[in-house]
């Protein structure tokens, strides 16, 4: 038996998950379930742990500040993300595997069946997994994002990062407006999304709203600077975020043509 955490700010997915490795892994015992770092630190001190589920973007401490941990644990990583990017064949490279939410049943059992044989072969060596080290730098550039999902409080929503023109704060959460003319907010605050999104097509124009580049049709400063939208929707602008705006625009249009 491997024994198990999961980490994911998302009860949600923490609950899914626990139900699909329930129901479906045999060899996987579940040691605890942690919402941040900082409850998986302690499950790892208190535990003798060999396989840990990791969310990647979470609030304050984000999956890959627990790696440190994980190696000196001789802990070895799933991750779960919402993010689909090219830049993930690193995790494949270094950690045991990786799963894109929401999570398939078939691609659990792989990965399960996968981390059993690769840690019961390397216990017996007392191997430290050493691999894990680089694998922030590995990912450090995020501008492959492809797709991202996001929950929905009843499961998740697969978008095409294409596909967003714009995002909007309210208070702790944050609305997703698509091309389709849907609207999804999620219940994780715009900072999360501004780290994540791929900084050459998105940007921060105001604290309550990023725009993508792609869709801004015209800006103007009638009335303060103001961003209008393929869709006719106008944001305005902050005075702060004003010239680091004009120099991306002018960059992204350059880059365009």
């Amino acid at each position: 038996m491997l024994n198990t955490i999961i980490v994911d700010d998302e009860e949600f997915a923490r609950s899914s998950l626990y139900f699909l490795l329930q129901e479906n892994c045999e060899g996987i015992h579940i040691s605890g379930i942690a919402k941040s770092v900082t409850e998986a630190r302690t499950l790892l001190a208190n535990n003798t742990i060999d396989l840990i589920f990791l969310d990647i973007a979470m609030p304050g401490e984000n999956g890959f500040e627990l790696i440190p941990d994980a190696q000196l644990n001789n802990a070895h990583v799933i991750f779960t993300t919402a993010y689909d990017q090219y830049a993930l064949k690193a995790i494949k490279a270094n950690a045991l595997d990786y799963l894109l939410k929401p999570i398939d049943i078939d691609e659990l059992k792989v990965a399960v069946d996968k981390a059993e044989k690769y840690i019961n072969v390397n216990k017996k060596d007392n191997y430290q997994n050493e691999s894990l080290q680089n694998l922030a730098v590995n990912l450090s550039e995020r501008n492959e994002i492809r797709k991202i999902s996001l929950p929905n409080g009843q499961g998740y929503s697969l978008v095409n990062v294409d596909d967003i023109i714009h995002i909007a704060a309210d208070s702790n959460y944050s609305v997703f407006y698509l091309q389709n003319n849907d609207k999804i907010t999620v219940s994780k605050v715009l900072k999360e999304y501004e780290e994540i999104l791929p900084d050459y097509q998105f940007i921060r124009i105001h604290k309550s709203s990023i725009v993508n580049l792609n869709y801004v049709k015209e800006y103007n400063s009638k009335n303060g600077l103001e961003v209008i939208l393929k869709n006719g929707e106008k944001i305005a602008v902050s005075r702060r975020r004003a010239a680091d705006f004009s120099d991306k625009i002018k960059s992204y249009t350059n880059i365009d043509k």
